[in-house]
C-alpha cells in the first residue's frame, strides 16, 4: 500500500483522496446508467445529485467521526478537523448527510424521491466498496490484532502502525469492501422482483447495517464501548436497521393495500 502517489513540490498527491474521488465519480456513473435504464428521464439529474451528495457525504462522514468517535482528541485540535488523511471518515455519517442533501434536492425538483432512491441504492453501496480501498491504501479503518502470524502488516507511516506497531491486523476494511460488493449484487437481484417503491433503498440500509455491525467486532481503530459490549457504530447500525425494517414493512403493506383497493 502507498499513501502517496507522487509529490508536486512539497504537496503530496495522496492515494486516499484520489481513490475516494474516483469512488464518487464511478458511483455517479453507475447511478447514471441505472437512471437511464429506468427510462423516466431521471439521468439528467444524476450528475448534479452526485456532486451534491458526494460533497455533503464527505462532510457528514468527517463530522460524524470527529464528534462521535474522536471528539476527545479534536476538541483540543480544532484546526485538524478537516485533515481527513489522518484517518477518520464514518460512512454512516456520510450516508446520512449525503442522502439528506439528496432528498432535499429531489424535493425541490419535484421528483419522485423513493423511486430515485431505489435506482441509486446499488450505486451508493458500490461507491462505499471503492471507498474502502482508499482506507486500505491510507492505513485507516483497520482491524484489531489477530493474535497470530496472519493478517495485514501496515507500513510505519500509517495510523494502523502507530496504533499497533508491526502486529498483524484483521483486514476489516478489505472484508467490508467485499461485503459491499455482495450487497451490490443482492440489490440488483432484489430489483428483478416486484417490490414497493422505496423498499430497495430500505434493503440497502438493512444489509449494510448488518454487515457493519458484524465487522465492528474486528475493527481496531477505536475500541470504546457505549452500551454493554457494543461500539457506537454498532449502536447506530442497530438503529438504522430497525428503522429501515419498519419502513420496508410499511411500504410493502401500503403497496398491498393499494392493490386491494384498486
Amino acid at each position: 500500500m502507498h499513501q502517496y502517489i507522487f509529490f508536486i513540490g512539497d504537496f503530496p498527491i495522496r492515494s486516499y483522496g484520489l481513490i475516494l474521488s474516483l469512488s464518487i465519480i464511478l458511483a455517479t456513473g453507475v447511478g447514471y446508467f441505472f437512471a437511464k435504464q429506468d427510462g423516466r428521464g431521471f439521468e439528467k439529474y444524476v450528475v448534479d445529485l452526485g456532486i451534491i451528495c458526494g460533497g455533503f457525504g464527505l462532510l457528514g462522514a468527517r463530522l460524524w467521526d470527529v464528534f462521535f468517535f474522536d471528539w476527545s482528541y479534536y476538541r483540543n485540535h480544532i484546526t485538524e478537523i478537516l485533515n481527513v488523511w489522518q484517518g477518520g471518515m464514518a460512512i454512516q455519517g456520510g450516508v446520512f448527510l449525503g442522502v439528506t442533501a439528496g432528498v432535499i434536492y429531489l424535493k425541490r425538483k419535484n421528483l419522485d424521491v423513493l423511486a430515485f432512491m431505489d435506482i441509486l441504492a446499488p450505486a451508493i453501496i458500490l461507491g462505499q466498496a471503492l471507498g474502502r480501498c482508499a482506507n486500505l491504501m491510507n492505513g485507516d479503518a483497520f482491524g484489531s490484532p489477530t493474535g497470530g502470524n496472519f493478517g495485514i502488516l501496515y507500513p510505519s507511516t500509517t495510523l494502523a502502525y502507530r496504533t499497533y506497531g508491526d502486529q498483524p491486523l484483521y483486514p476489516a476494511e478489505v472484508w467490508e469492501c467485499q461485503l459491499d460488493i455482495v450487497i451490490f449484487a443482492l440489490l440488483l437481484i432484489f430489483r428483478c422482483w416486484n417490490h414497493a417503491k422505496g423498499q430497495c433503498f430500505a434493503m440497502y440500509v438493512m444489509l449494510y447495517s448488518v454487515a457493519r455491525f458484524i465487522l465492528e467486532f474486528f475493527r481496531g481503530d477505536y475500541n470504546s464501548q457505549v452500551i454493554w459490549f457494543l461500539k457506537s457504530a454498532q449502536v447506530t447500525s442497530s438503529i438504522y436497521f430497525i428503522f429501515a425494517l419498519i419502513i420496508f414493512i410499511y411500504l410493502g403493506y401500503r403497496e398491498s393495500k393499494k392493490h386491494c383497493e384498486s
